[in-house]
This record gives structure tokens, C-alpha cells and sequence, in this order.
């Protein structure tokens, strides 16, 4: 064991008398789910099912939409498999909820003491973990791996932060990344660093986010949102966090000079923000209180979960924001383009800095910095039906290599899988 890992288990074995409070106060301020919190300590809340268990983690949404595409196309080879998800936030947990296939099991995941994950590993007793991005807690891993279970990184994603600090521990990073059968990346960046701090070839095959298919739509939502935005110019940003909304409603407030009746669509990356949206926007309605937008409203917060599908099949124009400032680091820009709308970003993107780079070569995202320039191109976009068409197709054809990714993905970590029960004898 290296000293940096030695070091890691001392200072979260210390820090385990305050886990618990730790805890409880993330769940006084909403980050966790009070009556959930056992399984943040290992403490199951479900029973393990028969047969062999196929774990899948990811950090969040993101994470597990991708483990979510995995675990579809392994349930399809194989029947006898059970599924369990665990992620870190509650925006996941809703989204298991919601989406959760057939013999599939969402827990929080343990924090990374030994105590807790050991509890955790006792239940469940995974035959295979596949691991998704970035996620990788050194205790949770190196003690999977010495029960025995084999692991894979799949769409490794990592930043150029993330990376650098991997390597200010060399001997831990290598130890843990020994852990996994299977090493897999996105990008050339992580590729390259995961290669160097493992020792091994570590393939980059390609973002899986772009074999994701388009976000639900909510029928009976996208009717409701056409009949309320009618005939009128609508453009939507989706995702925004705190301080980006004054950049679009000022972006908006440029394009309402020229078209009176114009609407901007604003779906906060954290709905708990739409009462200050609503706000900072002059009382503009809100979704999460059911109500729609009327004819002289310029705003309307669509402040829910799970209907980002139908707003951006119903705006067609669409800001992925998370990338107007330069703290922020950008948001999946597959997704409009999946439902229809033509996409714009900011320029602050590493979080997919690979996918931006294909579809902006392929014409299918503008680049916009500052009010002027996406108040530009948001009218722009309106002016041009054909060009907001040309965007989507040539996106939609860029995104088509996706499924190439998948496939080598299910390629490389099939093999990792328990033996089917009676395959020898059927051999």
C-alpha cells in the first residue's frame, strides 16, 4: 500500500465520529435524503436479490444516465442479471425513481470509509462494478478489488484539475487505477493521463453520451407548453446556474427591443432556484407552482424535474448554459439536439470539451460570449428556420458515431461478466 493510500484510510478512519453529523446537517440543508442516510454509512435498505449483481456507479445525473445505457444493453444480453445503481445526489435518486429499469436497485453510495463500505460490500457482494467518469473513491475501490470483484472505468472523463491532482499521489493513483480490469476514456486528454498515472494503455473510444438517446417527452407536457407559447419567437436556457440568469434576461431584454413579444424559457440546473429566478425576473410564473406562461409575460421559469424534453422540443432554440462564466466548465449539448433544438453554449465547456469540439466542427453549436453575442444569435436562429433544421441534422449525424463507442464498450467489459448459469452445460 502506498503512503498517500495509508495516509487517505487514516484521515477518513479519524473523520469517522463526525460522519454522522456531517451528514444529518447536508440533510437539514437538502443535499441528502434524511431517510436515506444509512445507506450513506453502508447500511442497506433494500435486500440483495438472487443470482449475480451487476454494480453501476456514477457521482450524478450525468453519470448515471450513461450507467443507465450500460446496464440496458447488459440486461439485454443477459436475463439472469440484476442491477444495482448508486450515485451521490438526490437529483439521481429522483432520476432512478423515475427511470429505473426492470431488476435494478438504486442506494446512495457509502462514503469512502472503510467501515462503511465494507458494510456496504458485505450486502451487496457485486460480481462486477463498472464505474462511470470520474467517481473513484480509493477506498471503495482497492477494497471491492480485494474481494475479489472485477472493475471497469467506462467514458472516463476526467479535467485537466483532476488529473493534475491524481498525480501529485503517482503510487496512490496507480494502485487504485491497478484495481480495474478495464481502463476506457472519452477523450484524448483522459486517455493520456489516465495512461500515464496507470502505466498501461487506457483506449479512448469515444464520448457514450452520444449513443444517449433523445431525454423523454412528456406528450401531454409538450402539448401544454405549445398551446402556451403559441405563435410567439421562444428560446430556451436550459441548465442555468447562479449568475447566468442576469446574463440571458439580459441577452432578452435586447431581443424584447425588437420583438415585443418575444418569451425566454429559463430551467434552473437546481429547480430550488426558481423562487430567486422568479424574482430576479420581475414575478415571472413558475412551473413548479403549475402555472403557464400568458401572452404579456417575457419570462416563464420552468423550475420542475424530468421535462427537459418538452421544453426544448417546444422552444427549438436553446442555450446549454453552465457555460457563460469562467468558473462553470458546461453541459451535455447532445440532449437539445437529440429533441430539436438547435443549440448555442458559452465558451467555458471542458466538462465535454471533446463532444463541443465534433459538433462545432460539424456546424451544429454556435460559441456565444456575452449578452450581445447570444442576443445575436438567438435572433439569428429565429430569423432562419432552415438554419436552425441544418444545425439539428448535422448534429444529429455527428452524434451517430456514438453508437460505435457503446459497442466496444459492451465489448471490453462482456467478458468481464459471471458465467450464465448452465452455459458449460450447453456448450
Amino acid at each position: 500500500m502506498s503512503l498517500a493510500l495509508a495516509a487517505y484510510r487514516c484521515v477518513t478512519w479519524a473523520l469517522g465520529p463526525v460522519a454522522g453529523p456531517y451528514l444529518e446537517a447536508r440533510a437539514r440543508s437538502g443535499k441528502e435524503d434524511a431517510g436515506r442516510l444509512g445507506e450513506r454509512l453502508g447500511r442497506a435498505s433494500a435486500a440483495r436479490p438472487p443470482g449475480p449483481v451487476v454494480w453501476l456507479h456514477g457521482a450524478s445525473v450525468g453519470e448515471m444516465r450513461v450507467a443507465l445505457q450500460v446496464q440496458a444493453a447488459l440486461a439485454a444480453q443477459r436475463g439472469d442479471l440484476s442491477f444495482l445503481l448508486t450515485t451521490g445526489t438526490q437529483s439521481s435518486a429522483a432520476l432512478a425513481a423515475r427511470s429505473a429499469p426492470p431488476r435494478t436497485i438504486h442506494q446512495f453510495a457509502p462514503i469512502d470509509r472503510l467501515s462503511a463500505v465494507r458494510r456496504f460490500l458485505d450486502h451487496w457482494r457485486p460480481d462486477l462494478g463498472i464505474f462511470a467518469e470520474s467517481d473513484l473513491w480509493p477506498n471503495l475501490i482497492t477494497e471491492a478489488r480485494r474481494r475479489g470483484v472485477r472493475l471497469a472505468l467506462v467514458n472516463g472523463r476526467m479535467s485537466a484539475e483532476s488529473l493534475a491532482g491524481w498525480s501529485r499521489t503517482p503510487a496512490m493513483a496507480k494502485r487504485v487505477l491497478a484495481a480495474f480490469d478495464v481502463l476506457l476514456t472519452a477523450d484524448m486528454r483522459t486517455a493520456d493521463g489516465l495512461s500515464a498515472l496507470a502505466g498501461r494503455a487506457t483506449p479512448n473510444l469515444g464520448n457514450l453520451k452520444a449513443a444517449a438517446p433523445a431525454p423523454p417527452i412528456d406528450a401531454k407536457a409538450l402539448a401544454q407548453l405549445n398551446t402556451a407559447i403559441g405563435a410567439r419567437p421562444v428560446w430556451l436556457a436550459a441548465s442555468t446556474h447562479a449568475g447566468e440568469d442576469e446574463i440571458v434576461l439580459a441577452a432578452h431584454a435586447r431581443l424584447r427591443a425588437a420583438r415585443p413579444d418575444a418569451l425566454l424559457v429559463i430551467a434552473p440546473r437546481h429547480v430550488e432556484r426558481g423562487d430567486a429566478i422568479a424574482a430576479l425576473a420581475g414575478g415571472a410564473p413558475q412551473r413548479s407552482r403549475g402555472e403557464t406562461p400568458k401572452p404579456d409575460d417575457a419570462v416563464y421559469v420552468a423550475d420542475t424535474m424530468g421535462e427537459m424534453g418538452a421544453l426544448y422540443a417546444a422552444c427549438g432554440v436553446a442555450l446549454v448554459a453552465g457555460s457563460l462564466l469562467p468558473q462553470l466548465t458546461g453541459h451535455n449539448p447532445i440532449e437539445p439536439i437529440r429533441c430539436g433544438a438547435a443549440p448555442l453554449s458559452g465558451p467555458h465547456v471542458e466538462s465535454f470539451a471533446d463532444v463541443f469540439t465534433d459538433l462545432v466542427a460539424a456546424g451544429a453549436v454556435e460559441i456565444v460570449d456575452g449578452v450581445d453575442a447570444l442576443a445575436a444569435a438567438v435572433d439569428a436562429a429565429w430569423a432562419s428556420p432552415d438554419l436552425r433544421a441544418a444545425r439539428v441534422e448535422a448534429g444529429r449525424a455527428a452524434l451517430a458515431r456514438g453508437g460505435a463507442a457503446l459497442d466496444a464498450t459492451l465489448a471490453a467489459i462482456t467478458p468481464l461478466l459471471p458465467p450464465q448459469a448452465g452455459a458449460h452445460a450447453r456448450a
